[in-house]
């Protein structure tokens, strides 16, 4: 009696569907609950398994060239080329990060825009004088002493075209047209004139005080 129960349990047991089967007969993927279902190998499990294995090593191989194509970055430039007969000297807009020369402050600039150019606080003292060049600290100490000094008359417009950079030192090579030419083909306009030939985008990028 007992050893009838044990095979009665064990054929019951055998009936069970794996954790793969009843996946595959719940999942929408197409063609998978063909492959795995109850019961022996058949020709056609055999041959739903062929198609379904196809059809995935067809996807990955397509799936791969898509991948590949993508991080190659396959662009298209257009390039409309149009010829000219003659062309206007351009204008040109230097906006300069450093737009000082160190070398041309006087002590009266430091008097009255020290601080504006971040060299002097607003005590006319020198800030962290100890993250400063040790020449550059002394030229600086030397100009912003302002015991017994009387300062003078302060011209922003003078300040700039004084202390600003000058084209000849910046310019390294020039040629238009097929001839060379230099700085002294070039003029310094103030950002009002030179708003009426520029396009307002540009104009809005010119320093204050002109351009060159």
């Amino acid at each position: 009696m007992d050893l009838k129960d044990s095979n009665s349990e064990g054929s019951m047991g055998s009936l069970q569907p794996s954790s793969i089967q009843i996946f595959a007969n719940t999942t929408t993927l197409h063609g998978i609950r063909h492959v795995f279902v109850y019961g022996p190998v058949t020709i056609r499990r055999l041959l739903w398994t062929l198609a379904f294995v196809g059809s995935l090593g067809l996807l990955l191989v397509e799936s791969s060239d898509r991948v590949a194509f993508y991080f190659s970055y396959q662009h298209v430039t257009k390039v409309d080329e149009v010829v000219a007969n003659s062309l206007v000297f351009p204008a040109v807009t230097i906006c300069n990060l450093n737009e000082f020369r160190f070398s041309r402050l006087t002590t009266n600039d430091l008097y009255h825009a020290g601080e504006l150019l971040a060299l002097l606080d607003v005590n006319l003292q020198i800030p962290n004088p100890h993250l400063a060049d040790p020449a550059v600290l002394a030229t600086l100490q030397e100009k912003a002493n302002f015991k017994q000094y009387k300062p003078k008359v302060f011209s922003m417009q003078e300040f700039l075209a004084r202390v600003g950079h000058d084209l000849k030192d910046m310019m390294l090579y020039c040629k238009f047209r097929g001839q060379e030419c230099n700085h002294k083909d070039f003029r310094t306009e103030s950002l009002r004139a030179a708003a009426k030939e520029i396009p307002s985008l540009f104009s809005a990028l010119l320093p204050p005080g002109g351009r060159g």
